[in-house]
């Protein structure tokens, strides 16, 4: 990313984490019948959010491979690239213990 993007307060900015191309069957889902992947890494993350007076810090931090809501967030575009703006409390979960087959799709992604 040639632009630096800090979202404010409690807000994330997700990359979604492509699903593969080919089913098992060896079957090619063409991208009019594909749905828009639920899963995505964390780019960056606000300060937290404000309440009482105080700054709560996120559960969240950059890196983690988090899992939304369908109609979650918003998504924008930045050097050409769709991304999601979301607020932490529309993450569902955080994934740990990922498969390597979903690392290297994350890896191919960012060399994009």
């Amino acid at each position: 990313m040639a632009q630096k993007f800090t979202p404010l307060h409690d807000r994330v900015l997700i990359r979604r984490i492509e699903e593969a191309e080919t089913v098992r069957g060896g079957i090619i889902i063409p991208d009019t019948a594909k749905e828009k992947p639920q899963e995505g890494v964390i780019l960056a993350v606000g300060t937290g959010k404000y309440e009482k007076g105080q700054t709560i810090p996120l559960a969240v931090k950059e890196g983690d491979r988090v899992l939304f809501g369908k109609y979650a967030g918003t998504e924008i575009k930045i050097d050409g690239e769709e991304l999601l703006i979301l607020r932490e409390e529309e993450i569902l979960g955080i994934l740990s213990g990922a498969g390597k087959s979903a690392e290297k799709q994350e890896k191919a992604a960012a060399r994009r």
